[in-house]
């Protein structure tokens, strides 16, 4: 089978490698299309290769259909269309005890602790599978793993209808997270420094404001009558962005950080005490994110065709992460595996 394994330096090596039948417990997936996400473009441009075992396949935003299935598999069937909730907890940690596996003391984040999707074929564990519906589009079922990353955002942040909502960064994250917020009734702003994200936001249905263009704080003020909002996310894991969250949110307002800041900012902790703010964090997903985003998706309540800038081959998937990076418009790129 091919498999485009990475090898390190920015680098893929388009190969021929041993099709592995599944173990016990395991499902083998004919991986139709693997997303690319930002901790992809982190990996390749040589971020966490203490994790790496290289050459390795990475990639976990994947879309499919069983095609063989291990012993001890039920309820599992060859032929159905999948996807993959790519975690791996231990089981044993306080988190895991307490119920909260996806945040496991120990957890193997599959793709990156162990090998990915970006190959014809990928055998992972059985609990890990999602079914999709049959009539599903696999190539927009792509994005249901970073659906459920903003399914369970806004599920963390208890937004309701009528809420004022601000996203505080238009990427794919972002805007999945706004989309989501809508869905749930919210009216929602984006805040972007970017026109063309701003301009997919605007056809997407958003209210938004560019905090270089313009006086952010006062858009935001006068959009909601001088409350605020009710729910802010921090999508954009800048220091402008965090000064910006806790400026814009109402009285006993939920800020939820979404963004992974790669160092320590500062926070004004003033307005959370004046304010009687809360800070709510949040890290992947659980199941019933999953089972959200594949009801919003298979059932068509959401429009993510503005959200896929390209679809490129497994022999093409160096072009495609250099074309990501270097790409102002790029928003999420989907890679065709067999």
């Amino acid at each position: 089978m091919k498999a485009s394994l990475f090898t390190g330096e920015r680098n893929f090596e388009y190969s021929e490698v041993e099709e592995v039948m599944p173990a016990a417990g395991e499902v083998q997936i004919q991986v139709a299309y693997c997303g690319i996400c930002g901790t992809d473009l982190h990996i390749y441009q040589g971020a966490m290769a203490q994790r790496l075992t290289l050459p390795q396949a990475i990639g976990h935003e994947i879309s499919g259909t069983v095609s063989k299935i291990g012993s001890n598999v039920t309820d599992i069937s060859v032929g159905d269309k999948v996807t993959v909730r790519p975690l791996d907890p231990c089981g044993d940690c306080p988190a895991c005890q307490a119920g909260h596996s996806h945040i496991c003391h120990n957890l193997k984040f599959m793709g990156i602790d162990t090998i990915g999707g970006f190959q014809e074929y990928w055998n992972v564990p059985a609990f890990t599978i999602h079914k999709l519906p049959d009539d599903i589009n696999l190539e927009t079922a792509a994005l249901i793993e970073p659906l459920a990353v903003a399914c369970h955002d806004v599920r963390m942040s208890r937004v309701k209808e009528g809420d004022d909502v601000v996203v505080i960064g238009g990427g794919p994250i972002g805007i999945l997270v706004a989309l989501v917020a809508k869905q749930a009734g919210a009216r929602v702003i984006i805040s972007e420094i970017s026109d063309y994200r701003l301009g997919i936001a605007k056809k997407l249905g958003m209210e938004t404001v560019n905090p270089i263009n313009d006086d952010a704080v006062k858009y935001v003020n006068e959009a909601t009558k001088g409350k605020g909002a009710e729910v802010v996310f921090e999508v954009s894991g800048s220091q402008p962005g965090i000064d910006f969250m806790t400026q814009v949110a109402a009285t006993r307002g939920r800020i939820v950080m979404v963004a992974i800041c790669a160092e320590k900012r500062e926070v004004d902790l003033f307005r959370f005490f004046w304010r009687e703010l809360e800070l709510v964090g949040v890290r992947v997903y659980e199941p019933e994110d999953f089972d959200k985003a594949i009801d919003l998706i298979g059932g068509d309540k959401i429009d993510l065709s503005d959200i896929i800038t390209e679809v490129k081959t497994l022999e093409e998937i160096g072009e495609v992460f250099e074309s990501t990076l270097s790409n102002p418009q790029a928003m999420k790129s989907v890679v065709k595996c067999s």
